[in-house]
């Protein structure tokens, strides 16, 4: 094996999270391999039918890695408020930007297009190396190093493997990590719409019978639906022809936006929670869909894994001169870090989507009294999304 192959930090996986980690790792100056069976394309023109509602956290480490500035800022929309419906009259949470000193509570961005400007990011960087399209095949981990096989044969020797290869991670299950999944037995039905009143940079929130419904703001009128709903009414909408799926959403958002007009066709992503028992191994650790899902009510699981990678690299740059990357006190710190913050947005998620599931009159009034006692707390309200922005 050649010095050349010996890197820091070995990333598997470049979506959103990988990407992002590998390009703030490269800006501090380490030797890093990026492992990547499916590159992202050069984004289209048409609307991403699948969206991120990205925290100013985010969005601010999103530009300390070069990533931000690369957006069309045309495709980008901020929220500068959000209202809440409950499934009882008169239930209504509302959250405000302006209320909370704050500039926007997210900006809306399309999968695609910021996978893109990831990917250019990384490409950037002299000091990391992409191997795309590429698989592993195998993992060795001894006292000095972690030893990756891509297939074909090409082995990578890194201080450090860091998972960022999904829900169904190769790098968790190759480092003998275990995980506790469950599925919420729902899909998330998304689609796209021009809408005829406009929407100010507003997000609506429905938590109805047949599940949560969203209305994401986009830019020009435009917005984009996330409906998570039982698998039997997931179904039910994809089967529906084009007009009547829109008047199916338009009632269900009880027509506040005037008429729509789909923009995309809807599709379905299946609904689960994960939980790595652990998010750190020998020279191996976890971050963003490796480690953990969370139900995407409060569009905060893009975000908890940008705040894994951040974390991380903080943690390496930081790091003792006598230490490399793989060193355990190293991963014991990330896996700390993280560990508040993780664990209160699978509660509060997990929580508010078994909650509003429940059935029954009894459920009905404490959840629905929730959300009015909460909007009338303003202290209260404001601590929530300081706590969301980051």
């Amino acid at each position: 094996m050649s010095p050349a192959d010996r890197f820091d930090v070995a990333v598997v996986g470049a979506g959103l999270v990988g990407a992002s980690l590998a390009a703030a790792l490269g800006r501090d100056g380490l030797a890093v391999a990026v492992i990547e069976p499916s590159p992202p394309a050069a984004p289209a023109e048409a609307w991403d039918s699948r969206i991120y509602a990205i925290s100013p956290a985010s969005s601010d480490f999103l530009a300390a890695v070069g990533a931000w500035e690369k957006l069309d800022a045309q495709r980008v929309q901020a929220v500068s408020r959000m209202e809440i419906f409950g499934d009882a009259p008169g239930a209504t949470l509302e959250f405000s930007a302006y209320d909370a000193g704050v500039a926007t509570l997210a900006c809306i961005v399309e999968s695609g297009r910021l996978a893109h400007a990831l990917w250019a990011s990384v490409a950037e960087l002299p000091g990391v190396r992409r191997f795309a399209p590429a698989r592993c095949e195998r993992l060795e981990v001894d006292a000095g190093a972690a030893t990756l096989t891509l297939a074909g044969g090409e082995p990578l020797s890194a201080a450090l493997v860091v998972g960022a290869d999904g829900a169904q991670s190769w790098v968790r299950r190759a480092a003998g990590l275990t995980a506790r999944a469950s599925s919420y037995r729902q899909l998330a039905v998304v689609a796209n719409f021009a809408a005829a009143k406009p929407h100010d940079g507003t997000a609506f929130q429905w938590f109805r019978a047949d599940g949560v419904l969203a209305y994401l703001p986009l830019p020009g009128n435009r917005i984009s639906i996330v409906w998570s709903t039982p698998e039997l009414r997931g179904r039910e909408l994809l089967a529906l022809a084009p007009e009547a799926f829109v008047r199916c959403v338009t009632d269900a958002g009880r027509g506040v936006l005037g008429d729509l007009t789909l923009i995309t066709p809807p599709q379905a992503f299946p609904l689960q929670s994960l939980a790595a028992e652990s998010m750190i191994g020998p020279r191996v650790a976890l971050v963003g869909d490796a480690a953990h899902v969370v139900h995407p009510l409060a569009g905060q699981g893009v975000n908890l894994g940008f705040g894994d990678a951040r974390v991380l690299a903080e943690t390496l740059a930081a790091r003792e001169p006598f230490r490399d990357c793989g060193d355990r006190v190293l991963a014991r710190r990330f896996e700390r870090s993280r560990a508040e913050a993780v664990f209160a947005m699978r509660t509060v998620t997990d929580g508010l989507a078994r909650l509003f599931d429940l059935p029954g009159a009894p459920a009905a009034r404490v959840r629905n009294a929730g959300l009015n006692l909460t909007d009338r707390l303003a202290p209260v309200k404001n601590l929530l999304v300081r706590h969301a922005i980051g």
